[in-house]
């Protein structure tokens, strides 16, 4: 081929897929522009029509389950076919159980403190003039998640108790799944006498469509990213809205010279295997160097013991009589494994644990089992994450485990909100000001 018929091509091509992107971004800002509308109606909506629709969501999730499990099943069939980690697939996989949590989730979103309103400080000026800080929706909230279609439905449930209209960006490997949930909740919203925009899923067949969705300034107010390292990166540099940013689990679990040996072990095994797949599940294992040696190996033992494998320093390890250690890289401390595997390490103390969390933590959640209360009461003081954990473990980073419903996700920022986002966070404010006819001099 010539270079001329070769550069014809290539328009061709390009035009092709302009004509594409025009489609694709058309279609998410208009659903933007239907979010827009209808903000302020969803915002003023009363807490008794907020939760009857919640509660009305509840029970077509659990009618319709096999409807939503059908869907599912396609999403799974898909990505094994495509080569999904089976990790991946335990994220995107529903069951009974599942769905039954999904919707006991946005019943208890229905339970709770309805944020919008809320005075938050007030007083009256010296000329009389009565001053409120309210609680207020923040409006069209974007939201960008990979493979959990549990979030599509946290994300409605949330989003609507608090006065917003979501708009859901999931990823093409719950494709499926989110379909069939938006459509369900966005027929209950209708039988309700509430605008089927209430909640709308936005395409997916491409990333442009996050795009799109990011940089639609005056349409959407605020972005919510949850997902891997890379999804909240490229949403947080390269959005032009606002973003509430969430945060990977790099989890930590420590055990001190000075802990209870038994417990310190059930609890990293419970924060490792409970759940794999989770950003709050336990990552790695520092040991206290001070630990009498075969104290040490009990714990890589009873890991290895549940199946997981175990990467470390295979020297340092094996001085201690641990075998079938895999070597740990630089990523081994820095990177999720979401899987049955953990790095291990030994550390010189809470200091030495604190160093080692410093350097590599994500912010997340980091646990301690220690006996010692000056040492838990510095490894609290000095460890800079959202959660620390004493003497638990690391699973109980939760939103639902805190009492506040359904979250968002865990935010390891520290403006606005920090920890599981649920219903206040999703709120910003407005000061109300009642005069009767003061002006300023």
């Amino acid at each position: 081929m010539s270079t001329t018929e070769n550069h014809q091509s290539e328009a061709l091509s390009e035009s092709h897929l302009s004509d594409s992107r025009m489609k694709e971004r058309e279609d998410v800002l208009r659903k933007a522009r239907a979010a827009h509308a209808i903000a302020q109606d969803i915002g003023v909506l009363n807490t008794a029509k907020k939760n009857e629709v919640l509660l009305a969501a509840a029970n077509a999730l659990i009618d319709q389950s096999e409807r939503v499990l059908k869907a599912n099943q396609e999403d799974i069939d898909r990505g094994r076919a495509e080569g999904m980690s089976e990790a991946l697939i335990d994220r995107l996989a529903l069951d009974d159980s599942r769905v039954q949590g999904i919707a006991s989730g946005l019943r208890q979103v229905a339970g709770l403190p309805d944020p919008v309103g809320e005075v938050i400080r007030g007083h009256v000026m010296p000329n009389g003039i009565q001053m409120r800080q309210v609680r207020v929706p923040l409006g069209v909230m974007g939201m960008v998640y990979e493979a959990r279609p549990n979030v599509t439905v946290d994300a409605f449930g949330l989003a609507l108790k608090s006065g917003n209209v979501p708009l859901l960006r999931g990823s093409r490997s719950a494709k499926s799944s989110n379909q069939c949930l938006v459509d369900i909740l966005s027929e209950v919203c209708v039988e309700h006498d509430l605008p089927a925009e209430t909640v709308q899923l936005l395409p997916c067949d491409s990333h442009d469509s996050v795009k799109d969705l990011i940089t639609a300034r005056g349409l959407v107010d605020v972005v919510i990213p949850r997902g891997s390292a890379g999804l909240i990166n490229a949403v947080v540099t390269g959005a032009t809205v606002p973003t509430l940013e969430t945060g990977t689990g790099n989890c930590h679990f420590y055990i001190d010279r000075d802990a209870n040996l038994e417990q310190g072990i059930e609890v990293l095994l419970n924060g490792k295997t409970r759940r794999t797949s989770v950003c709050n599940a336990t990552e790695t294992a520092l040991i206290d160097s001070g630990l009498d040696k075969a104290d040490a190996l009990k714990v890589i033992t009873a890991l290895q013991d549940a199946g997981v494998t175990v990467h470390g320093d295979v020297a340092e390890l094996e001085a201690l009589g641990a075998k079938d250690i895999v070597p740990a890289e630089e990523s081994d401390w820095e990177d999720e494994y979401l899987s049955m595997d953990i790095a291990v390490k030994l550390v010189d103390g809470v200091d030495g644990a604190i160093e080692h969390i410093t350097r590599y933590g994500s912010g997340h959640t980091e646990g301690i089992s220690t006996e010692n209360v000056h040492t838990a009461a510095k490894f609290a003081d000095r460890v800079d994450a959202a959660a620390v954990m004493l003497n638990a473990s690391t699973a109980f980073t939760d939103g639902e485990v805190y009492g506040m419903g359904a979250e968002i996700g865990i935010s390891t920022q520290k403006i606005h909100a920090r920890g599981p986002m649920a219903l206040p966070e999703l709120t910003s404010t407005k000061w109300i000001l009642q005069g009767n006819g003061q002006c300023r001099p």
